[in-house]
């Protein structure tokens, strides 16, 4: 390995503490070592800075474990140039493993320049990127409490669900009130109470309402509807607050809601996880690669064989799913053009993985240019099954055979 940095530093980062060793010497000797060992806490960051800086030392690396390595960044990157190494690719040759080893090993890689770098977005992004995850675990939670909810009613065998088909809706709820209050309910009450087409339904919701609703079913619902009217209240802070930070940002949240099957919320979860700057991926493929949406790849003697999506940022991969199940419901749009012709060869999953891997190249190109979304519709599957045709028609020509091609709408119309 060759040296490239006469002054540079390996940190193993730990809960309590964190090893440093600092190498520096010209490149083509051996260089001194220079090794101690900090608290975690702020005053003793504090001094691994002190420590660094009396070395003149600029250049830092560390792995990324866990989350012990953000309160190290969030001191030190004001002040040095940090490389923060994902730990599977610059782990240590086994043997004899210790913390100060493992800060060598990580100072000697950085010194030579083989640690490929880990995509850390801005202060604010990485705020947001907390704030939409947190939101996200919300609404599952949220969506948790209304199974719940639905359960308790069967068990109660309460069929208003066959009937209500939103049960959080204003009717919905109104009925759920009545039923914690233990009130029993007439057809005139239920008419009343609900609202639009479900007043032709009244007699069938009265009869479904009457069941075994016991104290302890009522006490349960209230509890359930209680945690269920905190999580919308905080859902609703969190988007507010999601919205100030994303702020700046607008110009890039507006382009990434032109995308088909991409809402509001989705476009701030996509840009909180990636950032609006893409020069941080040198190609669309490094972002794919980054967002685990490519495909998996394993060739071994000249043979390709099937492989996996990798391990990678899964709320990135979470919301770009999310957004190419809702895009593939369309039939004129390019997005679903290119789901139903891979799912004639690939089946659904693989299908909504490569729409993601195709709405993500999107993306790339759009914050990279700053220009909207255009769709192409049909005409980009037409396009790319034009090649086949021409393939086709000369395989027929080389057989002896003259054809004439003549397209299916055409000969309809004629």
């Amino acid at each position: 390995m060759e040296p490239i940095l006469e002054r540079c530093a390996g940190l193993d980062v730990h809960q309590e503490t964190v090893v440093a060793c600092f190498m520096h010497g010209s490149l083509d000797k051996r260089p001194k070592k220079e090794i101690k060992t900090f608290a975690t806490t702020t005053k003793g960051l504090m001094q691994l800075v002190e420590w660094l800086a009396a070395f003149e030392c600029m250049d830092v690396a560390m792995e990324s474990t866990g989350v012990y390595w953000k309160p190290v960044w969030n001191i030190l990157e004001q002040e040095f140039r940090i490389t923060l190494g994902n730990a599977q690719r610059i782990k240590n040759i086994p043997g004899r493993k210790t913390d100060v080893k493992d800060a060598e090993w990580i100072c000697q890689l950085l010194r030579c320049g083989m640690i490929p770098p880990s995509y850390v977005p801005p202060r604010d992004i990485r705020e947001a990127r907390d704030l939409t995850r947190r939101r996200r675990k919300m609404v599952q939670l949220l969506t948790s409490e209304k199974n719940r909810l639905h359960k308790v009613l069967q068990d109660a065998n309460i069929k208003l669900t066959t009937f209500v088909t939103d049960l959080f809706g204003v009717s919905g709820r109104a009925l759920i009130e009545k039923l914690i209050d233990g009130e029993i309910l007439t057809e005139d009450e239920v008419r009343n109470i609900v609202k639009t087409q479900l007043r032709k339904k009244v007699p069938q919701i009265v009869e479904a309402l009457n069941g075994r609703l016991t104290e302890h079913h009522r006490k349960l619902m209230a509890r359930i509807m209680k945690h269920y009217e905190y999580l919308k209240e905080e859902i609703t802070d969190l988007e507010q607050e999601i919205q100030t930070l994303l702020k700046p940002y607008q110009r890039e949240l507006e382009l990434l809601d032109t995308i088909p099957g991409i809402n509001k919320d989705g476009a701030a979860d996509i840009l909180a996880e990636i950032g609006p700057d893409m020069s941080a991926f040198p190609t669309e493929h490094h972002l794919a690669s980054w967002a685990t949406v490519c495909p998996g790849q394993h060739e071994s003697a000249g043979k390709k064989k099937g492989a996996k999506t990798g391990k990678g940022n899964k709320y990135l991969k979470t919301a770009l799913c999310q957004a190419a199940n809702a895009a593939i419901r369309s039939k004129d749009t390019r997005l679903g053009s290119f789901y139903r012709s891979v799912l004639k060869r690939k089946g659904h999953l693989k299908a909504v993985v490569a729409v993601s891997h195709l709405i993500i190249r999107i993306i790339y190109h759009m914050l990279k240019t700053s220009t909207p979304y255009q769709e192409m519709g049909d005409r980009f599957m037409k396009k790319k099954n034009s090649p086949k045709v021409e393939s086709l028609i000369k395989q027929i020509m080389k057989l002896g055979y003259s054809i004439q091609i003549t397209a299916l709408g055409e000969s309809q119309a004629s």
